[in-house]
């Protein structure tokens, strides 16, 4: 079944609404010149001190620079980045990932967390500030945030309970002579010369049967809820405790936190990466991993791929970069910053791949087997976290000393996740506390928000932790946080800033904090490029979609899709309705709103705000040939836009 129909009527119900306007009740910014040699409009961001530090700065660049690290550097480059080299032609695969690296993650990246610098508000008041008619984007990424909150710490409770189990000498997962085990596992881990895994159909690897059996409990199905493990609660409970205290005093104990949290997951990677080209065997992982089919790149999935990959591994459009970024110092360099961010990312993912490459390459070699037959046997589960849980841990199994190196690998997914996890509650209290200052800003007020958020997702992801959890867990990672979401969002990202609020403006503001323009290369993106892409992209995922299917094989009911469904539109139906909430509040018929409104939206009377930011410059008012110029681009790209779309579900 194709949704692009469903996303054909949204976009056409929204984009024509892209250059509306109206008066009346609705906010006004005030007409306030900038203060004496202070460049910033003060109906944007703040103009006194006690501001700041009511809302609290980070003490230096490194601090935020590791907090955004820590971000977003996580799960997906350890795991889902080296296996879609492989699944995508190798190294023919970094052609469409750098082409979406520069087209899409570095501009959008920059521009969240611009935006949060220059506005210093979180990610829902940045966006009323910028532009109330949209401020419906800033909703959505935080329902995002507040769905991710939920199911995300799961995975770090597997962690914390696999590294409790890692304590001993002989692996649980190692051997089948234990309670959980049915009696038709293959055994202990194979070693070379035995080949078994291969042969067997109805055997089933001890490491797996651990993985469900031991940690998951699983059921047969989501309609099977069954009881909560006990263990998991634990581990979960433990999870939550540890990233409150992480943020509970805002950026001045994550500031202090990120030094540790950030920065040792590198030292184990470097650790793992030693210990993995070492192992014999490990060349043919590595040229397994590398070596380039061209004849991949005729695959339109693969570009989707590639896609998909830059949005989960950037962690844009979730309103965590503006949060970060609304902390630094004004003329911080953030340009910069996002750049090295950007590719120190990038390179994090291509290391880690011959890290878990070099290890297959390992097991090949141990199981005399090829290694597309290893790979291959961790592909139904590629897209899962149980990944991790069962392809490293049979990996180590085979090793010398291996709880040592389980114990290694087990504190490097902890630390991954826990700083993803807190930089994403953080987002969240951050964007409330900015909405309500005068509630969340007296004492003790923040540290009970926090409490609250904990308290909620942590009883809200006990579910996940029953019997039938993981088919929940996977709704949520299929759906609330699917790549369809981050890049509808995304969309409508770049179109506010680039073409309402206007890109020489914000190329304006940004010159303004750190003293020159940026690459003209990114501006032309968020005008043209980035929105273009994430629309083709977004068409493109709805028309190639498949419901999921737990291991490729369990088929959900269709009240099981039904929840996955308003999982993701939760997130996406925010800005079309905050939309045509805002147009119904404003006087006038909607002839009146369309036409009256659409060429005046940049009016200094208007609700859609149009600020100067010129150093030591009047503001200046807009002729009316300025605004019918404005308007008709705007229409010329409204059109273009529901064209192409209307291309892509007519496919």
């Amino acid at each position: 079944m194709s949704f692009a129909p469903f996303f054909f009527v949204i976009l056409v119900f929204s984009l024509p609404l892209l250059p509306f306007g109206g008066t009346g009740d609705m906010e006004t910014p005030s007409k306030v010149e900038p203060s004496n040699g202070h460049n910033r409009s003060l109906d944007i961001v703040p103009s006194t001190e006690e501001k700041m530090t009511d809302r609290g700065q980070w003490g230096n660049k490194i601090e935020f620079v590791l907090s955004v690290a820590g971000e977003i550097i996580g799960l997906g480059n350890v795991w889902r980045f080296p296996y879609l080299c492989y699944k995508n032609g190798g190294g023919a695969f970094f052609i469409p990932y750098l082409i979406f690296l520069f087209a899409c993650g570095i501009p959008v990246f920059f521009l969240e967390t611009a935006l949060g610098q220059y506005t210093s508000e979180g990610g829902i008041t940045c966006w009323r500030k910028i532009c109330p008619l949209f401020e419906g984007v800033g909703y959505a990424t935080q329902v995002i945030v507040a769905l991710l909150n939920i199911y995300y710490i799961v995975v770090l409770a597997w962690a914390v309970f696999y590294l409790s189990q890692s304590f001993t000498w002989d692996l649980p997962w190692a051997s089948c002579n234990n309670t959980w085990n049915t009696g038709e596992q293959q055994g202990h881990i194979p070693k070379r010369g035995n080949s078994s895994i291969n042969h067997h159909e109805n055997t089933t690897s001890p490491v797996i049967e651990f993985w469900e059996r031991r940690v998951l409990r699983i059921s047969s199905g989501i309609d099977h809820i069954g009881s909560l493990n006990g263990d998991l609660v634990i581990c979960l409970a433990v999870a939550w405790v540890i990233c409150y205290f992480c943020i509970w005093k805002g950026v001045k104990s994550t500031g202090r936190v990120v030094y540790f949290t950030a920065t040792f997951p590198y030292a184990m990677l470097v650790v793992l990466l030693i210990r993995g080209v070492t192992l014999p065997g490990a060349s043919r992982g590595i040229h397994f991993y590398l070596y380039p089919d061209l004849g991949r790149l005729s695959d339109p999935q693969v570009w989707m791929d590639a896609g998909t990959q830059i949005f989960f591994s950037y962690a844009i459009c979730l309103g965590c970069l503006t949060a970060l970024g609304s902390y630094n110092k004004y003329n911080n360099n953030c340009y910069k910053d996002c750049l090295s961010l950007c590719f120190l990312n990038s390179g994090t993912s291509f290391i880690a791949g011959f890290a878990i490459f070099s290890i297959l390459g390992f097991m090949s070699y141990e199981q005399n087997v090829p290694i597309s037959e290893v790979a291959e046997s961790e592909q139904s589960i590629h897209m899962s976290p149980g990944l991790a849980f069962i392809a490293y841990p049979r990996a180590v199994s085979m090793m010398p000393f291996s709880p040592l190196w389980a114990c290694c690998f087990f504190i490097m997914i902890v630390f991954l996740g826990l700083d993803s996890q807190f930089v994403c509650v953080e987002s969240l209290v951050t964007a409330m506390v900015d909405m309500y200052p005068a509630t969340f800003r007296r004492k003790n007020r923040r540290e009970l928000l926090i409490l609250a958020v904990a308290v909620v997702s942590f009883l809200l992801g006990l579910i996940m932790l029953t019997e039938g959890g993981m088919y929940i867990f996977q709704l949520f990672d299929y759906y609330a946080a699917s790549g369809v979401c981050l890049l509808f969002v995304a969309i409508f990202e770049t179109v506010c800033i680039a073409w309402i609020y206007g890109a020489d403006r914000f190329y304006d503001n940004i010159e303004d904090m750190i003293g020159y323009r940026p690459s003209p290369v990114i501006k032309y993106c968020w005008l043209f490029f980035t929105p273009a892409t994430c629309i083709g992209t977004f068409a493109f995922a709805l028309i190639k979609y498949s419901p999921l299917k737990y291991n490729n094989e369990y088929v959900y009911p269709w009240w099981g899709y039904g929840i996955g469904w308003i999982l993701a539109l939760s997130s996406m139906l925010c800005i079309p309705l905050w939309v045509a909430m805002k147009l119904y509040y404003t006087p006038g018929t909607l002839r009146e709103v369309r036409f009256t409104y659409k060429l005046s939206f940049l009016s200094a009377n208007n609700w859609l705000c149009h600020l100067s930011f010129q150093k030591n410059e009047p503001r200046k008012e807009s002729s009316p040939q300025d605004y019918r110029n404005l308007g008709n681009k705007l229409c010329v790209y409204e059109i273009s836009t529901m064209f192409l779309v209307f291309c892509f579900s007519a496919m």
